[in-house]
């Protein structure tokens, strides 16, 4: 017989009572019950959001990150946001979301595959993305021109043309190195879209880092202009992944407080991770004090995309006494969750704007924008 069980007066089974300090600890696991959602006609985006920390399953772990959120964008040392972008999410059409973040104030720092930013520009270019279906036949989508991503098209011509109008672009730029940051802003610069993101972070001030730009079509682009650069017998221009570091590093060691958003993983989240690590070259030691990620990453792989932001605490990469929260949520799904909770809270509503001061690569300085303006001067 189990030692938990005994028989009553009538022969029956029942458990035997738990002692004293184990009853104490049963009512302190269960004092909290779930809170079942509670829908209305008028329930607001933000609401429901915050209804969902009662929740159970990734409903509450949507809700967790909404009180991280709200804790950062309350902390009086305003911390500095960094973005890291991964994934399909500008063919998801989360691009307005992502530019309407940046342009709220919500978002300080950008770090994207080159994916995601090739595909602002090509849309800015006037080009589009359109509903396929994942049980398309690829092989009559190939004698078309037409590119799918899951559910999404794209057209072969115009990604041709956003490659070479890239190279062409390169081949008008001062022959030197260029750090991502500086690149993706002479990009910007040649682009009229208000719905764009890479023209809303340089129209704000919010620098761009592509740490894996060559791996993209931006990289293509890149490459044309260098294989041209070498059949002219002329000098090109070179990205200098190395440069990305150090600014990004010197921007850390300059914010009071840093935090991240990760939005599924892969390179960019390991790159704002790193970031801290790399403050040690100043002389400090830090991690980040606020991050959230949402991301369908599995742990059990050891990957970094779906590796957990408590696991970055043993890397020093998340702070000891950081808060932190993430959900298993499709980026589609849980982005605009999240914006709609920051947008409903008006959580940046009172958030001073950051400025930042370059001498070439060299930040000289990063502070508030005088008169609430977010600018950067010099790239």
């Amino acid at each position: 017989m189990s030692r938990n069980l005994r028989r009553n007066k009538h022969g029956d089974f029942t458990y035997r009572p738990l002692s004293p300090r184990l009853q104490d600890r049963k009512k302190a696991l269960l004092a909290r019950p779930v809170e079942p959602l509670a829908l209305t006609p008028t329930t607001s985006v933000a609401e429901l959001v915050e209804a969902m920390a009662g929740m159970s399953i990734q409903a509450r772990n949507i809700g967790q990150c909404a009180q991280v959120l709200q804790a950062l964008y309350r902390d009086p040392d305003r911390p500095t946001v960094m973005l890291g972008l991964a994934g399909p999410l500008v063919a998801a059409g989360l691009r307005k979301v992502i530019r309407d973040l940046i342009a709220g104030g919500a978002i300080d720092v950008v770090v994207s595959t080159g994916a995601i930013l090739y595909q602002d520009i090509y849309q800015a270019r006037g080009f589009g993305h359109y509903r396929g279906t994942p049980q398309a036949d690829d092989t009559q989508l190939r004698r078309l021109r037409i590119d799918r991503i899951y559910d999404t098209y794209v057209d072969e011509d115009r990604f041709w043309q956003t490659d070479s109008w890239v190279g062409h672009l390169a081949d008008t730029l001062e022959p030197r190195n260029y750090s991502s940051r500086q690149f993706m802003d002479c990009i910007a610069d040649q682009l009229d879209d208000e719905e764009s993101i890479v023209v809303t972070c340089r129209r704000h001030g919010v620098p761009m880092f592509v740490p894996a730009l060559n791996d993209s079509s931006i990289g293509i682009g890149l490459t044309e202009h260098r294989v041209r650069a070498l059949r002219e017998n002329r000098p090109g221009i070179a990205i200098d992944s190395i440069q990305d570091n150090h600014e990004l590093v010197q921007i850390v060691v300059q914010s009071p407080k840093t935090a991240a958003i990760y939005v599924a993983g892969g390179v960019p989240k390991n790159y704002i991770n790193d970031s801290v690590v790399m403050s040690y070259l100043y002389g400090m030691e830090r991690g980040h004090d606020y991050a959230i990620q949402v991301t369908t990453a599995v742990t059990a792989d050891g990957g970094l995309s779906g590796s957990t932001l408590s696991e970055a605490q043993s890397w020093g990469k998340i702070d000891e006494e950081a808060r932190f929260a993430m959900a298993w949520v499709e980026p589609s799904v849980s982005l605009p969750l999240l914006a709609g909770y920051i947008f409903g809270k008006r959580l940046t509503a009172k958030r001073p704007p950051l400025r930042f001061e370059w001498e070439g690569t060299m930040l000289t300085a990063l502070g508030p924008a005088p008169g609430g303006r977010k600018r950067s001067r010099r790239s």
